[in-house]
Formats: C-alpha cells, structure tokens, sequence
C-alpha cells in the first residue's frame, strides 16, 4: 500500500457495495442489463466525480484516490466496468480541454446531469492500430461532419456525451501514422437518429458495449478538444489514466477471489479434514496472492508518477499486465478450489471469472504491451 491508503474513502465504497450484493448482479447479468441503480448511488456520493477540480463541482481528487474507489468496488464483488470511463476520460479533458469546454461540462457531469461513459476510438477494421483510422471528420463551415464506424464502444446507450477519436487529415498526408487525428465531444442526445446510430454488441460478459456508426454526424468545432491534428497526443493522458485504472479494478478482482478462496479453503471439509490442509490448494492460493501484492505495487508507482505528470507508458502498461494477469491467476485458483461450486452461478464466482478475462484482451491486449515494452524500453527491433 502506499502512503495514501484511503482508508476512509475504501471504507465508504464498501459500505456503499454492501447495498449490492450479489443476488443484484446476477440479476443483472441473466438479463444483460445495465446497473442504474448502482451508477446513480456512485454518482450521488460523488466518486464518479472524484477526478474532477473542485473549482468545477468535483471532489479534486488525484489519480490514487481514483484507484481506490475502484479497486474497493471490485474488491466487494460489484462492477465499476458500467461507470469506470466517466474517471479516465476526464484525463483528456483536464489536461487539454480549453476554459469554456470545462465550465461548459465538468459542473454538469460532477452534478451527474451529464453522463461522459463512452470513449470512442477502436475501429472494426484497425483494432488497436490507432494510427490506421478510417472516421474522417470533414471541417464544414463552423463544425465537422463525422462519417465512419466505431466498435466496442461500451455503454453509448447509456451516456450523453462521447469523446471520439477521429481522422481530419488523410493518413498519407501525415509524416507518422498517428498525425492528423483529433478528438471531439460528440453529445449524443443531438446526434442519435441524426447521422449517428447505435448497436448494441452482446458479449460473454454484461459489458454494455455497442458498435457505433456515423454518417455525415455534425459536431461543433466547439466542441474539439485542442489543437486539430494532435487528438492522438491528446488520448494518450486518457489511455494511460485507463491502463492504471482498469488495473485496479484487477486488483480488485484479484483480491475477491483470493478472499472467497482462502475462505472456502478453511470451510470446506472433504475426507476428514479442510480442503485448506492441503499444499496443493494451500500453494495457488498464497502464490496468487504474492502476484497480486506485487501488481498492486506497480499500478501505485504508475498512479505516482502520473500524478506529477511524469511519463509513465511503461509503468502504466505494466501495471495492467501484471494487474490482469494476476486477476486471471487467482480467477483460476478460485475456481479449482470450489470444484463444482465454482461454476454454480449462486457463488457468483463464474460471473466474477468472466468479467476479468476481459483484461487479458482489453483496454489493450497483453501482447501489444510485450511488444510495447520489448521495444520502447528495452530497445528491441519493432515488431508491428
């Protein structure tokens, strides 16, 4: 843990968790449905807010009081996938929007009047090859006409605001791949059913994501955030904030299946004695449990280092590597454990278990980090 434990804050979220059990959630998951009532208890007690400066209605928090509002969610057995967005988002705004964008926004999300969910950048036919977007964004007298498609952008149907990534320069007119492109707040109460249309994507886990396209969907130049052409520098605050949160909800999950394992170990009694004697399940469990502790250190370094506005790629890649990885480790311990029990849906473990296998795959996937690393840290040959 670091010096800032938040103790107080972690306390609170548990207490607020307790309110959703699991009965609610698998609910929710039988009928693929979105958690309203638990995103309107997280935004009235204004964690959704916590990023946000107190200048315009948030709480002023930095990025590690961020991480614990989410890690204790997760760590209680809820889902902050419906809501998380709302917290690494504000890193673009912050960090690069003008005066009149923030008075404009901040306040009316840190209200909750506003709802910013939606972080429109993947493409079907470029996955995670920012550099290859195809969305163009045509300057048309005092705006942008939008036309293209995006996918796997989560909970669209439940916001009122998105931030999209899209091209408004041709990519070969650009020295690098990554020129050229700008980011814009699109408001989707103008935009659906003009231009813009929304599908929902159903998906192994109750993950509210949908493919959105776009056809010739206005957008003010209001409404772009900073410099046209430099929207790939400017995601990259949010990209990192992403990484170092999505990581603590993995920590999070880690330590949930840890505890339900460690429990169950002590409870269960097969041949005479507790399942819990045997090294066999003794040693996944504490092996899980020191890869857990070990990740949590580095989404801490990343957290600190992004706080100060140092560069911190590597470490916030890091710390989703080792987060999710450490996730899926004490995922599998968890479910060895409870044998059978483990796939029964009352134990909640096969929903939990589904739901951090994403991070394997997203907010990016873990080979893209390898390479990442391979090449911007230890200096190998470029893979892609």
């Amino acid at each position: 843990m670091t010096d800032h434990d938040y103790r107080d804050i972690r306390s609170a979220v548990a207490r607020l968790c307790a309110g959703f059990p699991g009965p609610y959630w698998r609910g929710l998951d039988r009928e693929r449905a979105y958690p309203t009532e638990f995103v309107r208890a997280l935004t009235e007690a204004g964690y959704l807010a916590s990023l946000i400066p107190e200048a315009y209605g948030g709480a002023g928090l930095p990025l590690s009081a961020a991480v614990a509002i989410l890690e204790e969610i997760h760590a209680q057995g809820c889902n902050a996938a419906a809501c998380h967005a709302q917290m690494y988002v504000m890193a673009t705004i912050l960090r690069h929007g003008g005066d009149e964008q923030k008075q404009r926004w901040l306040p009316e999300i840190a209200a909750g009047r506003l709802r910013l969910q939606a972080f429109a950048v993947t493409e079907p036919t470029s996955g995670t090859d920012t550099g290859a977007l195809a969305t163009f964004a045509r300057r048309d007298g005092d705006g942008y006409a939008i036309t293209g498609q995006k996918i796997w952008t989560s909970r669209a149907e439940h916001s009122d605001l998105m931030l999209l990534l899209a091209r408004t320069s041709p990519k070969d007119a650009n020295a690098k791949h990554t020129e050229g492109l700008s980011v814009f707040v699109v408001d989707l109460r103008e935009a659906v059913g003009h231009g813009l249309t929304i599908r929902p994507v159903r998906t192994m886990m109750n993950h509210a994501t949908t493919e959105i396209f776009l056809d010739g969907v206005r957008v003010p130049a209001a409404n772009r955030i900073g410099e046209e052409g430099q929207g790939f520098r400017y995601i990259l605050s949010g990209m990192n904030a992403e990484r170092i949160l999505i990581a603590a909800e993995c920590i999070g999950d880690a330590r949930w299946f840890i505890a339900k394992a460690a429990s169950y170990a002590k409870e269960r009694v097969v041949f005479g004695r507790p399942i819990g004697r045997n090294q066999g399940v003794q040693f996944p469990i504490a092996r899980a449990h020191a890869a857990c502790e070990a990740a949590a250190l580095m989404v801490d370094k990343a957290a600190a280092l992004f706080e100060t506005g140092a560069p911190c790629g590597a470490e916030a890649n890091m710390a989703k590597l080792l987060a999710a990885d450490a996730a899926w480790a004490a995922a599998e311990c968890c479910v060895q454990t409870h044998g059978g029990f483990g796939f029964a849906e009352d134990f909640d473990i096969e929903r939990k278990f589904r739901e951090t296998r994403l991070y394997q795959v997203a907010p990016i996937s873990t080979n893209l980090i390898l390479s990442y690393l391979a090449e911007h840290v230890l200096g190998l040959p470029r893979s892609y």
